[in-house]
């Protein structure tokens, strides 16, 4: 085919792609995306880095993909396919009473590739308390069975025997993190082959839970909400007030890893958004954290949060992605991530 014809066909499928995207979304920007990477008019992605997430042992990519915003309402198979065909081979995702459909609109795609990837689910243990509040025997053993009942649903809107993870949603009291039934409940799914690793998810009271997890020695993964500028919290939506910055978090983050703990973060970029419901945003909020060389980059405030946060003690980010211009933005961030901070703890491996 010589060149003015291929590029003829190109444009053509630039057309049609992006019109027909635009008509499903309504999302000019993403539609443009998505029929230049149809038609390869995009640029290159680069290739993914990789870490061993704790004890483990799974080589993961450092962008992990946040399915429950993206697939709440509706499925996404052409981004999946494309996160995973890019590299991408962690995905996240939560039950159905906070996430709506999302576990069974991941359910086709599962189908396709869940013995090539992590799979993490969540759902959150239902004690009535207050995180600073202590939970009775009573309520901690009930809101493990409920837990674990959960668990069940899960598999069932997925189609699957197994998750890869299971967190503890939202932890944030440390006697629940702690509890000695909420344990069992996980052992008694992991011996009925339903799950292989508890992990956790907090964003308030982070680093209590976090330091309460190390002690208990029963988590193989942590997925915090920590920015560069410090503690995210999701009460306020905002850093917390008087929160240390994130560099010198870095002896808590390592301590973790050495117990044999897998570090993933979120909501690294949140506080930038500019979405009515999360405030004004504030795209410069983190610069007084960066050096001058990397505030050089040829890189969105967002894809320097992600990357900064990786460069300081996570092995990995979870990154709500709804279209192709998120995944592609945050994937550059999380690939590159090492390029700019070569000293980062761990090994990251090509």
């Amino acid at each position: 085919m010589s060149n003015s014809r291929r590029t003829f066909m190109q444009y053509l499928t630039l057309a049609a792609v992006s019109a027909a995207t635009l008509l499903r979304g309504r999302d000019a920007q993403a539609a443009l995306a998505t029929g230049k990477e149809a038609a390869g008019l995009a640029p290159p992605w680069p290739e993914m880095t990789y870490r061993t997430l704790g004890c483990t042992n799974f080589k993961a990519s450092r962008l992990i993909f946040g399915c429950g915003a993206a697939l709440s309402s509706r499925r996404q198979d052409r981004l999946l396919h494309t996160a995973f065909d890019a590299g991408i081979n962690v995905f996240d995702v939560g039950y159905k009473h906070y996430y709506d459909k999302a576990e069974k609109h991941l359910a086709p795609f599962l189908k396709a590739r869940k013995d090539k990837i992590f799979l993490i689910s969540k759902a959150q243990v239902p004690v009535d308390r207050a995180w600073n509040e202590e939970p009775t025997a009573t309520e901690l053993k009930e809101a493990a069975t409920r837990w674990s009942a959960f668990l069940d649903e899960s598999l069932q809107e997925m189609q699957i025997d197994q998750v890869d993870a299971y967190y503890q949603m939202g932890a944030n009291n440390v006697k629940v993190v702690g509890s000695e039934e909420v344990r069992r409940a996980f052992e008694s799914a992991k011996a009925a082959g339903k799950v292989k690793h508890m992990g956790l998810s907090t964003h308030q009271n982070a680093q209590a839970v976090l330091e309460t997890a190390i002690a208990t020695g029963a988590f193989d993964l942590v997925m915090i909400a920590v920015t560069p500028g410090g503690w995210y919290d999701w009460e306020t939506k905002k850093v917390m007030p008087h929160s240390p910055p994130m560099h010198t978090l870095r002896p808590l983050f390592d301590k973790a890893r050495e117990s044999g703990i897998g570090l993933i973060g979120m909501k690294a970029g949140r506080f930038l958004a500019g979405r009515m419901y999360l405030g004004a945003g504030n795209a410069d909020a983190f610069n007084s954290q960066y050096t001058d060389d990397f505030l050089k980059a040829q890189l969105s405030p967002f894809q320097r949060s992600y990357a900064y946060v990786l460069g300081h003690g996570l092995d990995a980010v979870n990154a709500d992605m709804q279209n192709l211009v998120h995944l592609k933005e945050n994937f550059v961030a999380a690939a590159t991530s090492h390029t700019w901070f070569p000293d980062a703890p761990g090994q990251a491996v090509a």
